[in-house]
């Protein structure tokens, strides 16, 4: 039993250590855009990241947020032969992570991009479900973050029908999770302000490199 919640908790730690590298922000600086916390809403995400304008550079937040859920994943459960539940729990390490990075004082981003790579490492067909529902959802609504809570949402529910009620339960508690990062926009969804995909606010003019700042 002390090994297996040892096990445990370096997973969740491994899993926080490297959600907690903001890529957006470090992809930012490389590029000559300054802070992307000083930009549009402030997030270190995919969708504050493309509010440079720059798509190539938001292209490889994503990947790379995501990256930091699956590789996370598969290279834990690879080393040390862990159970699928331990797996999905250093999974959501990665995205607490993610969402709240030390380095930044906890202020980090939403966790969905983190989320998904998580859901595709450790339970894919149930990953494979909730990108079908973004996929949908984004094709009807044109919401990305109603797409985001949809896909989270079917996620414990399709990883308790295909693999296991304590992998639905920490997928669940994930689910929580991105909810609560995203409640302003769930506001926004609900009084029907929320942006549109492809529709810009005034505020949202792209940035130039040269326009640094800090």
């Amino acid at each position: 039993m002390d090994s297996v919640i040892t096990l445990n908790l370096l997973a969740a730690a491994i899993g926080y250590i490297a959600g907690s590298i903001p890529f957006g922000l470090v992809l930012c600086y490389a590029a000559g855009y300054g802070d992307i916390r000083k930009i549009g809403s402030g997030n270190i995400g995919t969708t504050n990241v493309l509010r440079t304008g720059n798509k190539l550079l938001a292209l490889l937040t994503l990947i790379l947020d995501s990256g930091k859920g699956a590789f996370t994943v598969l290279g834990f459960t690879a080393l040390t032969g862990a159970s699928l539940e331990t797996g999905i729990l250093c999974g959501l390490g990665a995205i607490i992570g993610h969402c709240f990075p030390v380095w930044l004082g906890f202020k980090g981003g939403k966790g969905f991009a983190t989320m998904l790579g998580t859901l595709f490492a450790a339970v894919p067909l149930a990953g494979l479900a909730a990108g079908l529902g973004w996929l949908l959802t984004a094709f009807i609504t044109r919401i990305s973050s109603l797409s985001a809570l949809i896909a989270i949402t079917i996620a414990p529910i399709a990883a308790y029908i295909l693999y296991s009620a304590p992998a639905a339960g920490l997928c669940a508690i994930i689910t929580a999770l991105v909810f609560i990062r995203h409640s302003d926009n769930i506001k926004r969804i609900l009084n029907g302000t929320e942006t549109k995909i492809g529709q810009k606010k005034k505020s949202d003019q792209p940035v130039s490199p040269s326009q640094k700042t800090d």
